[in-house]
């Protein structure tokens, strides 16, 4: 698989990538589908564009999400998805943890989110609130694929 476009957070006022996608609601007053014609459509004037219809993004969608006062909102999406309101959504339907990589990407590895960066943030969501946050230090992991010579098993 391609490394994939990641879905973006706003995270303390400031864009960050997650290399999590957290599902979108399975409900038509919150999110329509788009066909394939409106899709393409849509996207010529989106910030990531055609590149949604490419294998750098499998699921044909980029959502924008945001953590604001401890809360996990949904705020856009585009490619194959369109949101319906205008004001951010709370994600109550969102349990899980999202990764939000720190530093600088030490390897590159082209598939999916596979790629090792210096740290990670760990921010654990339950019906879409944050429970938890906490720092990963990757220096074990890259020195474990450093000595593989590149290869995980």
């Amino acid at each position: 698989m391609t490394a994939q476009i990641p879905e973006q957070l706003i995270l303390n006022a400031k864009r960050e990538c997650m290399h999590a996608c957290p599902p979108i609601p399975n409900d038509p007053a919150l999110v329509a589908e788009l066909s394939e014609e409106e899709a393409y459509e849509a996207a010529k004037g989106q910030e990531f564009g055609m590149y949604l219809f490419t294998s750098a993004c499998w699921r044909k969608y980029v959502g924008t999400w945001e953590i604001k006062d401890g809360k996990f909102y949904l705020i856009k999406l585009e490619g194959k998805y369109k949101l319906l309101k205008d004001e951010p959504v709370h994600a109550t339907w969102v349990t899980g943890t999202i990764v939000v990589p720190q530093g600088e990407m030490v390897h590159y590895i082209h598939m999916g989110f596979s790629s090792i960066y210096e740290k990670e943030l760990h921010i654990k969501i339950e019906a879409g609130m944050v429970v938890e946050q906490k720092v990963i230090d990757n220096a074990d992991k890259i020195k474990e694929y450093s000595e593989s010579g590149g290869f995980w098993f």
